[in-house]
């Protein structure tokens, strides 16, 4: 009967995983492991560096620590069931799980998204508007709107993940990644989905691409702003203030607009390209921020080698 291969409520999905490559996924699980290494420990150092620096008490640093707590989110929830799969060749995830996961990996995506707005705004008006940038932009003031566009994300978000209870589904429920996604939970619905696919596709569009479109317009006035300085030099210097933002944005929206298209359009594509795609999204970003930010930040850049320095003279001093 039809009945028999239909659940109202689905109890378990499995991940696959990384599907054909099971006989080296030891091998797979070094730069998996290494990658979740780089981004905890990272995002944590920067977290706490800032809040341990009082110096570092301003609105740049700030906002800086909202994208260091984004990326640590990120990874935080693709994390138990990634390490199942490698660790306990735990393949099942329950529905409930599966949804809090889904929730968390898009909210996170999306408050990062957010994020990246508020900091393109921060670096339009430092170099548009100078005379200006200390009377806009105040911790206060950083502080309540990057809570406020954050949570813009999960609160559309809650009935897009709680509706897929709603739905009957069919067959086997396997997904390709070692994460849930809500894009391919909704395909292995057997009902009509139409109205989720059109809310979940208005979300992306109301936040993340509006996000996008109005970074790209903060970028452009910024471009027509430094063009206009009068020596090479001072373009220079002031173009370099937005190198780590303009990395972080390409490094995450370059492979989110890559994966949305995958998903929405490429049927035909190998499934090799959909786990590329959907692992660089979610485990670039929280991996190379720290590192851009700890690289190119000046301030954050000399704690570092003051601890480097207090590790060498500790180091002789036990020899």
């Amino acid at each position: 009967m039809l009945l028999s291969n239909i659940t109202q409520f689905s109890p378990m999905f499995y991940l696959t995983g990384f599907p054909g490559l099971d006989t080296i996924e030891h091998w797979i699980f070094i730069p998996f492991f290494l990658m979740y290494l780089v981004a905890i420990s990272g995002n944590c150092f920067i977290l706490i560096v800032i809040k341990t620096n009082p110096r570092l008490h301003r609105p740049m640093y700030y906002l800086l620590s909202f994208l260091a707590f984004t990326d640590l989110g990120l990874s935080v929830s693709t994390l138990p069931t990634t390490m199942g799969i490698f660790w306990f060749k735990s393949h099942g995830i329950y529905f409930v799980a599966c949804q809090i996961q889904m929730f968390c990996i898009h909210s996170f995506s999306f408050m990062e998204s957010s994020v990246l707005l508020i900091m393109s705004f921060d670096r339009f008006l430092a170099i548009c508007h100078p005379l200006r940038y200390s009377v806009i932009i105040t911790s206060q003031r950083v502080i309540r709107a990057g809570l406020a566009v954050i949570f813009r994300g999960p609160v559309a978000l809650v009935p897009l993940v709680l509706l897929l209870k709603t739905f009957p589904y069919c067959g086997p429920r396997v997904l390709s990644h070692s994460f849930c996604l809500h894009q391919e939970v909704i395909h292995l619905a057997c009902t009509d989905t139409t109205f989720n696919n059109l809310y979940g596709l208005a979300v992306v569009v109301f936040t993340m691409m509006l996000d996008l479109v109005l970074i790209a317009l903060s970028y452009g006035v910024i471009l027509h702003t430094v063009a206009r300085l009068a020596s090479q030099e001072e373009q220079l210097r002031a173009f370099q203030t937005c190198t780590s933002h303009l990395c972080a944005v390409l490094i995450f929206f370059v492979p989110m607009v890559g994966l949305s298209l995958v998903h929405r359009f490429g049927k035909h594509v190998p499934l090799a390209v959909h786990l590329l795609m959907a692992n660089v999204y979610l485990f670039v970003p929280p991996m190379l921020n720290p590192i851009i930010y700890s690289i190119k930040t000046k301030e954050i850049r000399h704690i570092i080698s003051k601890l480097l320095s207090l590790k060498k003279v500790s180091t002789k001093s036990w020899s």
